[in-house]
């Protein structure tokens, strides 16, 4: 279901209760909170939040361990992100680009499955040791960062 530039400012309730739903866009719609209900989609391959106002992602959202396809966060106001998004394991696309995050959020070290992870125009300073736990990774993003130096273990995921 793609809700793609609609100008909604919230999601619809009816949404939510397309529990079949395997891809789910809703990006640039100014939205500015996430219903826990999200949780509830958990047929979702793909979902897409991108260009949106979002300051937090409900914790709900690691509920989706089905999420195996994309999820895009890029271009919100995100500094942090739940410890339940590490639950997402089979996930192979994450872009939490354009965001205002200082250090890499450890569910994203946890989310094993990841081949590609895009996390440019940030503040990231330096990248945990933990990132050495992405060992399927093949493709780190990390442009317009503040990076001043990056852990010996990156040198270990090859």
């Amino acid at each position: 279901m793609s809700l793609w530039k609609q100008a909604l400012g919230a999601v619809p309730d009816h949404v939510w209760d397309r529990t079949n739903l395997q891809s789910l866009v809703l990006a640039d719609n100014r939205l500015v909170e996430l219903s826990d209900r999200v949780g509830e989609l958990r047929a979702l391959r793909t979902l897409d939040l991108g260009h949106n106002l979002l300051r937090q992602i409900p914790a709900a959202l690691g509920e989706l361990v089905g999420l195996s396809d994309f999820l895009y966060l890029h271009d919100n106001a995100l500094k942090e992100l739940p410890p339940s998004l590490g639950r997402l394991t089979r996930l192979r696309y994450l872009n939490i680009s354009a965001n205002e995050f200082e250090r890499l959020p450890d569910a994203v070290t946890e989310m094993s499955g990841l081949l590609e992870l895009r996390v440019t125009d940030n503040r990231l300073t330096t990248l945990p040791t933990t990132i050495s736990k992405l060992t399927r990774l093949r493709e780190l993003h990390l442009r317009n960062n503040s990076l001043t130096h990056l852990p010996e273990e990156i040198g270990s995921m090859v």
